[in-house]
């Protein structure tokens, strides 16, 4: 039986894009489809806010966008920042010196801009094509942590090191430390108080994320939830990172691309074809629309 569904919040790379990074011909239908079923529809994503305009030029989006896995919220229309969350400074300090211990190459995003110290780190170009701005090269990253960081990604081409340094961070930060609130919706929230730790999971196999505790997937489902008066029951999502899985554990129903590791398929409720295969159009034409 088709599930009562509301509201579909899909990541973005290795779901809604294509391995060109290019939304198909078939997955615009596919969301034109949900609007005219009355089915709302939102974008996540670990990429920076001026990373996801590409997204909303090519669909009309309503739905707030949560860039840096929910960090920071932005209007489609204008991408006026909501919300935002960033990680305190000293947190930040010892994170990127524990993944340049490890020998992850640092990214660093603060407000719109991206900082690196070395143009020629691995799987720059490539980041680069996907959110379409080029970093800024800097000596040291005291510019963006007196502006406050939303996200640090470690990142390496050796995806046994990645693995177990995602691991050894969330193990090491993720109860311990402390971190900033900079967002006026949430901070009176005293329901759910700020325990401290960091959120670290990889956006891509080769990425490690490390953001605020509450910049994650799962926290999207619950604050678009509250922003569309939508029971988190009635929210569908779909994706295929281990950082996806929060957001499957909180919503009603949930849709693994058939690329993404068992762990990934295991934790949703179905899974569907692969990222070049049309993977999102038929989950959400079999799975949303109940079209067979």
């Amino acid at each position: 039986m088709k599930p009562t569904i509301r509201l579909l919040l899909a990541d973005v790379d290795g779901t809604l894009v294509d391995s060109h990074k290019r939304i198909t011909q078939r997955a615009c239908h596919a969301i034109g489809a949900l609007r005219e079923a009355g089915i709302d529809f939102a974008v996540t994503s670990g990429r920076p806010p001026r990373g996801m305009k590409m997204i909303a030029d090519a669909i009309d989006l309503t739905a707030p966008i949560a860039a840096f896995n929910g960090g920071t919220l932005v209007r489609p229309e204008d991408f006026g920042v909501l919300e935002s969350l960033t990680l305190e400074r000293s947190v930040a300090e010892r994170v990127m010196a524990r993944l340049e211990k490890e020998g992850l190459d640092v990214w660093v995003y603060a407000g719109l801009d991206w900082y690196l110290r070395d143009p020629d780190a691995p799987h720059r170009a490539q980041e680069e094509r996907t959110v379409q701005f080029p970093p800024t090269v800097v000596a040291d990253f005291q510019a963006a942590l007196q502006q406050g960081v939303a996200k640090i990604v470690g990142v390496g081409d050796n995806l046994d090191l990645v693995r177990r340094v995602e691991k050894s961070v969330q193990e090491e930060f993720g109860e311990a430390m402390c971190c900033k609130q900079s967002n006026p919706v949430r901070q009176h929230d005293s329901a759910h108080p700020f325990q401290g730790g960091v959120a670290a999971a990889r956006s891509q196999p080769y990425y490690l994320d490390v953001t605020h505790p509450r910049a994650n997937k799962g926290s999207v489902v619950e604050t678009l939830a509250k922003m569309r008066n939508i029971p988190a029951s009635q929210i569908a999502t779909i994706g295929d990172m281990p950082n996806d899985i929060l957001m499957f554990q909180k919503a009603g129903f949930s849709v693994a691309m058939g690329q993404a590791n068992d762990q990934v398929k295991g934790a949703a409720t179905r899974v569907t074809s692969g990222l070049d295969d049309e993977g999102f159009a038929l989950a959400v034409e079999r799975f949303i629309l109940g079209k067979e």
